[in-house]
């Protein structure tokens, strides 16, 4: 990466801590979220990385954090974490009773919320390899368990593996949509859960238009029609910024599971 390269860039420089030197595109210019990307200085060069190319981030320590919290300022975990403790205050259920499976799980910091918020069984799913080794990595034993699969394609030993915990609770979190969790997958892991278990999860508010093309506007639209799904609670925050600086705002929703999934919402 030349100086003329990054001449049309914001540069982002580290606090005093040391962290990755990270370079934005300019102000000006604005891009699809799945498609917005940075430069980071790593072993004393500029590397380009695509946000949606996770396995690059989770490969390179304290990129992900560096890039997505000290930069962008997510906040989608924190977000989570008091909305569902706020439900469970209410409820009278203790979360040291929940069994939770975190769907795109990554390198664990929802994880730690949770853990945080006194939930001793929680399990992470991903997709990607990197995003268990980056878990093990960042933040070791947050999970008692960690399960690298494509749950469109779950074969029955890892159902089975999966079904064990008798899951009560199920997050996801700033994972919905884009292609990297589709609702076939999100209905397998809704699935997993028991019956009349809490349901805590973030979605692009887009995706909750009825033109959105992902998918889940149908999905969640006709699981709460249909009883499938009761809301509880319901927050429109910012999610984080783009790489403009522009707020990117998310809904936050947490349920109850009181049905399966019509298995013909996902055709």
């Amino acid at each position: 990466m030349t100086s003329s390269e990054l001449h049309d860039r914001r540069l982002v420089k580290p606090p005093s801590h040391g962290a990755l030197p990270i370079a934005l595109p300019e102000p000006g210019r604005a891009f699809a979220q799945d498609e917005e990307w940075c430069v980071a200085r790593i072993d004393g060069r500029w590397r380009e990385l695509r946000f949606h190319d996770y396995h690059r981030l989770y490969e390179i320590e304290g990129l992900y954090e560096r890039v997505f919290y000290d930069v962008l300022k997510c906040q989608s975990p924190s977000v989570v974490r008091g909305l569902l403790e706020t439900e469970l205050r209410d409820a009278g259920t203790p979360a040291e009773e929940l069994r939770v499976l975190d769907l795109g799980a990554g390198n664990g910091i929802m994880g730690e919320e949770l853990v945080d918020l006194g939930v001793e069984v929680a399990v992470g799913v991903d997709i990607i390899p990197e995003a268990a080794e980056a878990a093990a990595r960042d933040r070791p034993g947050v999970y008692c368990d960690y399960h690298v699969v494509d749950l469109t394609g779950l074969d029955g030993e890892d159902r089975e593996a999966l079904g064990e915990y008798r899951f009560n609770c199920l997050t996801c979190v700033a994972a919905l949509g884009f292609g990297d969790i589709p609702p076939a997958a999100f209905a397998e892991a809704y699935g997993l859960v028991e019956p009349d278990g809490w349901v805590a999860l973030t979605i692009k508010e887009e995706f909750l238009d009825g033109a959105d093309g992902s998918g889940f506007s149908r999905l969640i639209d006709r699981t709460t029609a249909d009883g499938a799904l009761e809301v509880l609670a319901e927050h429109r925050y910012r999610h984080r910024l783009a790489t403009n600086g522009d707020p990117l705002h998310y809904v936050a929703v947490v349920g109850a599971k009181r049905g399966e999934i019509d298995e013909g919402l996902l055709a």
